[in-house]
Order: structure tokens, then sequence, then C-alpha cells
């Protein structure tokens, strides 16, 4: 399977390209998921929805949709990882109402979150239920610079079947160095080589994109031939396309989802842009 889909299911600035135009925000999550098959839970990643929400949620999308909520930042962000125990409980109770819905969940851990507090990672992963799977993300350098350092995490991820993430952000430091500071003042995404790694049996990969087409095609190109060769070898997908300008996100899963599907057997996304020629808008933010 792949599934593709952008950080949250609704913008204002969709309305009126992505969505109909006065579409309503009660209606936001209902056409997102008829256009695209996942989505960033970034919602969760500041507050615990109840049950009875996440249930509502799961009831407006179509059965094939999958939702990747991030873990909150209290657990995330606040004080001992491994202390979390009982918090991540809860989290997990929450989290399973969202039933055949659930896709893998997503914990970002800070900039701060070095190789040396990597035992706190594998206690989290020592009570993490075996039924959910998770996809994480890491931020500090030497996780990415020292090869040492990156074995022993893809090593901890492989021992418990979890997913690195892999995340893509060559795209806004590419082009002017005035679109550069702007998309980098936007969209404070930390500047770290791409890991083409995997761990596990699916793989979750974050594209930071560009605002010009013409820019992400080199980018677009090479993953959609690593995505379509994960595909091949029967590896679940998911992707998630992201602008700084958020108008555009919707219109890179779709660019990018095409270029796939020329390489491998997919359905037809049910929804495309009304126009590929936005390079005067485009050019119109800088």
């Amino acid at each position: 399977m792949l599934y593709i889909g952008c950080p949250a299911w609704g913008y204002a600035d969709w309305v009126g390209n992505f969505f109909p135009a006065r579409t309503a925000k009660n209606d936001f999550l209902r056409l997102y998921s008829n256009r695209l098959s996942t989505v960033e839970g970034n919602t969760v990643f500041y507050g615990l929805p109840s049950k009875e929400t996440i249930g509502r949620w799961a009831q407006e999308t179509p059965e094939t949709f999958r939702f990747c909520p991030k873990v909150l930042r209290s657990i995330s962000h606040d004080t001992d990882l491994a202390s979390k125990k009982e918090e991540t409980a809860l989290f997990i109770e929450h989290m399973r109402s969202f039933g055949k819905r659930l896709g893998p969940i997503f914990l970002q851990l800070p900039p701060s979150f070095a190789p040396a507090q990597i035992a706190q990672l594998q206690t989290f992963l020592g009570f993490w239920p075996d039924d959910l799977r998770l996809a994480v993300e890491v931020r500090h350098p030497e996780f990415y610079t020292t090869e040492a350092k990156a074995v022993e995490l893809n090593t901890l991820l492989q021992q418990y079947s979890m997913s690195r993430i892999i995340m893509d952000t060559r795209p806004i430091r590419t082009g002017s160095t005035q679109e550069q500071h702007m998309l980098q003042a936007r969209e404070r995404k930390p500047d770290l080589p791409v890991q083409v790694v995997t761990t596990t049996d699916f793989a979750f990969v974050r594209y930071i994109g560009h605002p010009r087409m013409e820019v992400n095609g080199p980018f677009l190109a090479l993953w959609a031939e690593q995505l379509a060769q994960w595909y091949k070898q029967g590896m679940t997908l998911y992707v998630f396309c992201h602008c700084p300008f958020e108008q555009y996100s919707p219109s890179l899963c779709f660019h990018l989802y095409q270029r796939i599907k020329a390489l491998v057997p997919l359905p037809p996304l049910p929804w495309q842009p009304d126009s590929d020629d936005t390079t005067p808008e485009q050019m119109s933010l800088f």
C-alpha cells in the first residue's frame, strides 16, 4: 500500500482550490480524506483529544484512510522520555479510538535528544505495545553525521520493528538566497542530511517542498524511483508532502503520486489540481 497526504487536513488557503469555494471548516476532514489517503496528526501533538472526538474523526473518513497522529509534546519533549509510561498508556488508549483507520504513530524527538539519551528511547520502546506501529524522528545532528550513532539508532529500531522517519528539507534550501531565507523563516526545519534507510516493513517519508514546482522536479523524480522500488519490495509507504506555503502541499502530493504511478500500478487519485501553471502566483510570494 502507498498512502500520501499532508501534515493536517485543513488550511484556510485550501478553500477555493483544494477545497471548493466557501467550504466550511466542519467539512475539511471529510473532503480531505476523499482526496488524499493519510494525514499527519499534528493536532494531537498539542493536546489529547477525547475518545469521542477521535471516533467522530474516524467516522468521517473512508475505511481506507489512515491517521498518523503525533505523540503528545508533553511526552516527547518534556523531561525523561523513559518516565512517561503512564501518560503514554493514556495516550495510546485514546489513539485506539481511531480503530482500523490508525496508521503508524509519529514520535518526533526534539533536537536536544542526543545519542547519549538513547537508553530513554529503548525504555520507551519497551513499554510501547507490540500491536501499534511507531515511526521515530530524531533531529540531533550526531544521529546523521556520526555513523556509529546512526547504526546504534537503526539497530534499536530494527529490534522493535519501528520505522526511522526520513525527512527531506533540501528543497527549501534550494533556489535564490531570497527564497531560501523566506522559506526557512516560515518553516524552521533542521538542516540535516537525508538518511534513506528503512528499519522495518514500512517507510515514513516527510518531504518539505518548494512552492515552485520546477525546483521540486528533480527531488520528486528521485523520490518516485525510491518509493517505487520499496513498493515493489512489498513495503507499506506513508508519504507526507509539506510546503512552507501550505496552499501548495496538496499539489506536491499529486505530482509525486503521479511520478510513482508512472513506475508502479497505483489507482488514480480522486483529485487533481485545476491547473499545473501556477508559476506567476508562486513567484509573487518572493
